[in-house]
């Protein structure tokens, strides 16, 4: 049953049970045809999404927000601060703590059943958190929390973009806020400029192949050659864009869910972390990064990570970490560990 007029000021409401959530975005839309539809379909046609097949699978239901899930009228847009303060490192800074689909896909679900308290009824809803074929970022601007960034980011002008960002779609119809229209990037270029494999081909237009992010989680074959030694020492992920924009530099925030706390050796140096993901069991690697997003990656993807790391930072005291790696039953992680050798061996016999 479609809910409607429900209650005078019930949006500001439905916001402030939000925040007490423990949300530090949240806006309203209306759902209906993205406006980025022909940039996505752009953006499939040149291949820049690379392996992530599920991009084009689910293209048609990306195009128009009222697909994936038909009986909801409006969305509930959140933002999930994670924490951009933090020192850099090896892993990237969303994937330090616990997996954050879970983490929101609970807060958001305490949100729904507020609101069917609050209005006693049982409203049809579904919360999406970077799993479903929505455009997120299109739906966010849309809901006022923030602006495209030239790194394709979402960016917020209060707390940078150093956020998750999540959605209840709800079968009620509620006022909308009024979209972020501003571009607030200027002429600043700086995320261009610093992007180690050039990824960023132009203002808003990324290449997945190339970007350091999808390299290190996505891409399940071997990293190109021409690529490896930029991506220095980052095992998972990559913040560079993120963390020379001003908007960041400025306004980042410090995490305030627990869940996202560091877990233990996530704040490991890059060669001690290499190491030891070149050294661990499947067993340990399913106890130790159980809830991690970091299991993304697989551990054979996460070895082949470890030794492009200590082939571009490593030295001679690292071989026999990858002397080990050249007898590893995947072929993927014996070539990257045989590059990585010749690397390191190259650098300590001169």
């Amino acid at each position: 049953m479609t809910a409607t007029g429900v209650g005078t000021g019930l949006e500001q409401l439905i916001k402030a049970q939000a925040y007490g959530v423990g949300f530090d975005l949240v806006g309203i839309t209306t759902l209906g045809p993205a406006d980025t539809t022909n940039a996505f379909d752009e953006w499939i046609a040149r291949g820049y999404a690379g392996d992530m097949a599920y991009l084009p699978r689910g293209a048609e239901k990306r195009r128009d927000t009222r697909l994936p899930f038909p009986a909801a009228r409006s969305a509930i847009v959140v933002g999930l601060n994670y924490g951009g303060t933090s020192t850099s490192g090896p892993v990237a800074r969303y994937a330090r703590g616990d997996d954050y689909h879970e983490v929101m896909w609970r807060m958001l679900d305490t949100l729904h059943a507020w609101i069917d308290d609050h209005i006693g009824l049982a409203t049809a809803a579904r919360s999406y958190v970077d799993t479903g074929p929505i455009l997120e970022r299109d739906l966010a601007r849309r809901a006022g929390l923030g602006w495209f960034g030239k790194n394709t980011n979402l960016i917020n002008p209060d707390i940078g973009s150093f956020f998750f960002i999540g959605s209840l779609l709800i079968d009620l119809e509620l006022e909308p806020d009024t979209p972020f229209e501003a571009d607030r990037c200027g002429t600043c270029v700086r995320c261009i400029d610093a992007c180690p494999t050039g990824a960023i081909l132009e203002p808003r237009v990324l290449d997945a192949t190339k970007c350091i992010s999808y390299l290190t989680i996505e891409a399940k074959g071997a990293i190109p050659l021409e690529l490896r030694e930029e991506i220095g020492d980052r095992l998972y992920g990559c913040d560079i864009c993120q963390d020379v924009c001003p908007w960041n530099v400025s306004f980042a925030r410090d995490a305030a869910h627990e869940a996202f706390a560091p877990r233990p050796g996530m704040l490991e140096s890059a060669r001690d972390l290499s190491r030891r993901m070149l050294a661990m069991s499947v067993e340990e690697f399913r106890s130790t990064l159980k809830g991690s997003p970091i299991k993304r990656a697989k551990l054979r993807g996460l070895r082949r990570n470890a030794a492009v790391v200590l082939g571009n930072v490593g030295d001679g005291d690292d071989l026999p970490a990858l002397q080990s790696a050249l007898d590893d039953p995947d072929d993927l992680v014996r070539e990257h560990a045989s590059w990585a050798f010749g690397r390191i061996d190259s650098r300590t016999s001169r």
